[in-house]
């Protein structure tokens, strides 16, 4: 009995267990929604729906909204829907309140949460447009100048750029917005540097996505690293570090003369400014040496070099000067100043014209004056007397133009220019005392156009035309030169009928005979002075040639046997005593026995009673014939006529025989190729 109780006992519990397990389904079905939680997300459009609601059979819904405000959802049957647009960041959370009925039942309160989701609907934003940093020139690498960062209403990561000048800066990491100092700096190359930050809220290539950027204004600080530098100056780099190389400064003074106001120096005045322009501070000078004499004086603060005393002595003078700055003295410099003591200058140079003018037609060219001769300028100096008042310290040069070059006094043109009338100024200048002097210079721009190919056509034509002209000229020179070579061919003729003469008489008289002197009045008058058959051009007289046989024949009446050749000295020639070989000219006598009456025909005569040894002067006698005139050419010159008239005083003739010459057969001396023999 006791196991059937117990077995009684446990289907019981089941039973019991099961019934109100589906008692429980049925209250619950029976029962209205319990609070739960839901999500939307933002930016929705008003009437999405939120959740659908499931209540009991026969069971009423409505909304409880909140007191004071109005319900951002409605309700349509059991459907949950958005009565407004939600922003997620402005609610993140909202709760809509609902009341549930049952018939015959008591209202049951409940509420659903909405969770708004987030979107990206917000681009990220700098609190500032610009941003501005200040870094010294000496900062280490990786020195922060500061963080720039954006922000992002959606709360997303954002990413980040520099880009611009970026040399010498960039960011700490695409996700941390630190701007650092990259390499080093230097204030005299790069003094304000302008970067732009951008900024992007999600990864390259994902969307939607949003960006913007801001500016950052560096301004990099000098710091006092450099020594003083005088100008002009060039400048060179030495690895990060800039170095201002001057070459120094020269200038002139006059011997025994003292200067009242400050010298004047080339390249310009004595200054230095500081090496650190940023920071720009006063400088000092101060000569440190080169001035034993105390001449000069500087001025500590302007840098001006004067005079304490006049220069007595003519030399060369080279200062050494320091520059300091005022605070930091341990920043200074130095350089030379070199000063020349020059006689004083008396006068400027002076052009020989006031005015110049010519024109020029391309690079390279000569410019030509008026004359079509090439433009010289020419600059003189009283100062230099001894030289004609030509300077070699002059030069010259176009007053502000680079287009033209004056070489030697000379213009070229050294740019291509177009066709223009210029109105220049020339500048003659004495390089060794500064001295100038002006002129003006009109000159003409002329283009003169080479075609691409070469030469042109007219080019070819004056070309053709310049070697007809030139053929012309020479042709003319050979047709003279025939002309003359015909008309002298018979005096070769007739010299090579004296020479045949002279081996005639070897032959024939055979021995020699002392030098034996005679008379010939033919040669004292010869109207004919200006041939050349009759007389040189000094007046001499040439003796017409006949047979050579003739010749002969009629020495042997008055000649002995061992009769030498003829050689005619002129007295005035002896008694200068100049060499025989200068003066004396071999002289082809034609010999006859009569004196014959023909129109230009020449004869010596000889007295028959002349003692060979007596070496006596054959005077010529001067002929007295009437006809003599009536020979003279009345078309002559008046100074042909005076020419004759110095003839008639010429001196007394010396005829000499020489044995040298008749030994000579059938040769020619340097002197029978002469056509005019002077007498």
């Amino acid at each position: 009995m006791e196991g059937s109780h117990s077995h009684l006992t446990v289907t019981t519990f089941l039973a019991f267990l099961v019934l109100s397990q589906l008692q429980a389904s049925i209250q619950a079905q029976d029962a209205c929604p319990e609070p739960s939680a839901v999500e939307i997300p933002e930016n929705n459009n008003v009437g999405d729906l939120v959740t659908t609601i499931d209540i009991p059979p026969g069971a009423t819904l409505r909304l409880n909204p909140p007191q004071g405000s109005v319900n951002p959802f409605s309700l349509n049957g059991t459907q949950l829907l958005a009565a407004i647009v939600f922003d997620a960041e402005q609610y993140t959370t909202l709760t809509a309140g609902l009341v549930c009925q049952k018939p015959a039942s008591s209202p049951v309160s409940f509420s659903i949460t909405v969770v708004v989701t987030n979107v990206n609907d917000n681009p990220p934003v700098f609190p500032q447009t610009v941003y501005q940093f200040n870094v010294s020139e000496l900062s280490p690498e990786n020195t922060v100048l500061g963080r720039v960062e954006a922000q992002d209403l959606d709360k997303l990561d954002l990413y980040y750029r520099l880009i611009g000048e970026t040399s010498g800066f960039n960011l700490s990491s695409p996700t941390v917005p630190e701007i650092l100092v990259s390499s080093l700096l230097d204030y005299d190359k790069v003094k304000n540097v302008s970067l732009t930050l951008f900024v992007q809220d999600t990864l390259p290539g994902v969307s939607p996505s949003y960006n913007t950027s801001t500016t950052i204004e560096i301004t990099i600080l000098d710091v006092d690293n450099r020594p003083p530098w005088f100008q002009p100056c060039t400048v060179y780099e030495a690895g990060t570090n800039l170095i201002c190389s001057s070459s120094g400064y020269t200038g002139r003074v006059t011997l025994n003369k003292k200067e009242t106001e400050p010298l004047k120096l080339n390249p310009g005045p004595l200054y230095a400014i500081d090496g650190d322009s940023g920071i720009n501070e006063e400088i000092t000078y101060t000569i440190l040496g080169g001035d034993d004499g105390n001449l000069f004086h500087i001025d500590p603060i302007t840098g001006n070099i004067s005079m304490q005393k006049e220069a007595d002595t003519l030399e060369t003078i080279t200062l050494t000067v320091l520059a300091a700055q005022k605070i930091n003295t341990i920043q200074v410099s130095s350089t030379s100043v070199t000063i020349n003591v020059l006689v004083e200058s008396l006068h400027l140079p002076t052009f020989q014209s006031p005015r110049y003018q010519g024109t020029v037609t391309g690079v390279g060219i000569m410019a030509m004056d008026m004359k079509n001769e090439p433009l010289q300028f020419l600059a003189t100096d009283a100062d230099y007397a001894a030289t004609g008042g030509l300077n070699p310290n002059i030069i010259y040069y176009i007053d502000g133009s680079s287009d033209f070059s004056i070489v030697g006094g000379y213009l070229f043109m050294t740019k291509s220019l177009t066709e223009a009338n210029l109105n220049l100024q020339v500048v003659a200048k004495d390089v060794y005392n500064d001295e100038t002097a002006t002129a003006e210079l009109l000159l003409e721009v002329k283009s003169v156009v080479v075609p691409s190919g070469g030469y042109g056509s007219n080019d070819m034509v004056a070309l053709g035309a310049t070697l007809g002209v030139l053929l012309c000229v020479c042709l003319a020179i050979i047709a003279f030169l025939i002309i003359h070579i015909r008309r002298d061919r018979g005096d070769w003729k007739k010299l090579h009928e004296i020479n045949q003469f002279k081996s005639s008489l070897n032959k024939g008289l055979g021995g020699k005979k002392e030098g034996i002197q005679y008379t010939n009045d033919a040669f004292s008058k010869d109207e004919d002075g200006s041939s050349t058959r009759s007389g040189s051009p000094n007046g001499g007289t040439i003796i017409q040639p006949v047979e050579p046989d003739t010749k002969a024949r009629d020495l042997e009446k008055y000649l002995s046997p061992e009769e030498p050749s003829v050689l005619v000295q002129d007295d005035a020639a002896s008694q200068s005593g100049l060499d025989s070989d200068d003066k004396e000219k071999e002289v082809r006598p034609i010999l006859t026995k009569g004196r014959r009456q023909d129109e230009g025909y020449k004869s010596v005569w000889f007295k028959e009673d002349i003692d060979p040894e007596a070496k006596e002067e054959v005077v010529i006698i001067p002929d007295s014939r009437e006809n003599d005139s009536d020979e003279e050419d009345q078309e002559q010159t008046d100074g042909n006529r005076e020419e004759k008239e110095e003839d008639t005083k010429m001196p007394k003739t010396r005829v000499v025989f020489k044995d040298t010459e008749l030994d000579r057969e059938g040769e020619h001396s340097q002197d029978d190729e002469v056509l005019n023999i002077n007498l």
